[in-house]
């Protein structure tokens, strides 16, 4: 689904910023322009990080 629609970013994308080690939506938007512009979707992007980062084991850094 898209979260952010200004900037065509989707959930999916998302999830894989985290899978890839982003830990909060500022994280995220390192790599993502989600809730960048006009900020609709800010909610929605948050919602979807908290959701993935509870979701998902986390990882040991041994």
């Amino acid at each position: 689904m898209y979260v952010c629609i200004c900037h065509a970013v989707t959930d999916r994308e998302i999830r894989e910023a985290i899978d890839r080690g982003a830990r909060s939506l500022m994280e995220v938007q390192s790599c993502l322009p989600v809730a960048s512009c006009c900020g609709r979707c800010e909610a929605t992007a948050r919602d979807v990080v908290e959701d993935h980062l509870h979701a998902v084991p986390r990882r040991s850094a041994a």
